[in-house]
């Protein structure tokens, strides 16, 4: 199996979304916010050419940038998955993870510092963050077992930059 985890990208900023007295799990991604993550999508198709399922956050921003994953792959399948929010619950993730075929590709949509949070903790078995992804930055795991803490391992990690790059 291997798992894609991509940062939603580049959204208003957090403060004057809750001064206009909105909920944050409507910020949206800015215009440029929404260009950039197409971008980066591109990079990821080039990357990882293959994907089965999106699974995003519910939040407004990772759902963006679900939609902008899923324009760069048109035949896949998307899901919202709560487990993705910023306190979603890890033990559901890997519940979700273990419940899928054992040769998927799957991306998962999510935010900081969660998502980073459950890279090491996958990568190493531990909750202590060991990189950090920027928004719209990626990194691609791969179990060759069945999902467990410490059970995979890190093919690549990439820069936002870097996908946009590669998406030209």
């Amino acid at each position: 199996m291997r798992v894609l985890l991509f940062r939603h990208g580049p959204a208003g900023e957090r403060r004057a979304w809750a001064a206009k007295g909105k909920p944050d799990a409507e910020r949206p991604l800015t215009k440029k916010g929404v260009e950039r993550t197409r971008q980066a999508a591109r990079g990821l198709c080039r990357l990882a050419p293959r994907l089965e399922r999106i699974a995003a956050s519910p939040l407004v921003r990772a759902e963006q940038t679900a939609y902008a994953l899923a324009e760069a792959y048109p035949k896949t399948a998307r899901v919202s998955l709560d487990e993705l929010a910023p306190d979603g619950d890890r033990d559901r993730l890997l519940s979700w993870l273990r419940a899928q075929p054992a040769s998927s590709r799957l991306a998962l949509v999510g935010h900081e510092p969660s998502l980073s949070r459950a890279a090491a903790w996958l990568l190493t078995g531990r909750d202590e963050p060991i990189f950090e992804l920027r928004k719209a930055g990626a990194c691609l795991l791969e179990f060759p077992r069945a999902p467990s803490p410490g059970g995979a391992r890190l093919l690549w990690l990439a820069k936002p930059s870097q996908l946009r790059l590669v998406g030209r």
